[in-house]
């Protein structure tokens, strides 16, 4: 007779590969999840930016914001460029095709926040422009 008897309390052989088989199954599946997600569109939705470009310029007491256009310039709603410099909304003679130019007086030697806007034919409002000049 076998007198020799198992400590099933320090036989611990088949605990290390189920926790390894278990986690490999769970990472699986996470993975599986997240890539289903993206495929599926259940990542959320991207909105699109349009390309298009404005510059300011601080000449003497003047700041020039110009209109650069871009390609999707013909995209921007009739009137729709606007602009603030240092919290004061300004107006111009921008357009959504050609190049337009505008200036505010400002203090020379005095930085100031400048925002351009421009609203799309789809609705959309996208800042164009955030400088300090």
């Amino acid at each position: 007779m076998n007198t020799k008897r198992k400590n099933l309390r320090d036989d611990d052989d088949a605990v290390s590969p189920v926790v390894g088989v278990i986690l490999m199954v769970a990472i699986t599946v996470i993975m599986a999840a997240v890539i289903g997600a993206f495929v599926y569109g259940y990542g959320g939705s991207m909105t699109t930016t349009k390309d298009v470009a404005a510059v300011a310029r601080h000449q003497g007491d003047t700041i020039y914001v110009t209109f650069m256009g871009g390609p999707d310039q013909a995209l921007i709603a009739a009137n729709g460029l606007a602009a603030t410099i240092g919290g004061v909304a300004f107006t111009s003679d921008f357009s959504g095709t050609a190049v337009g130019a505008g200036a505010y007086n400002t203090a020379t030697g005095t930085s100031n926040h400048v925002i351009v806007t421009a609203t799309f034919t789809d609705g959309t409002d996208q800042v164009i422009l955030d400088t300090f000049c």
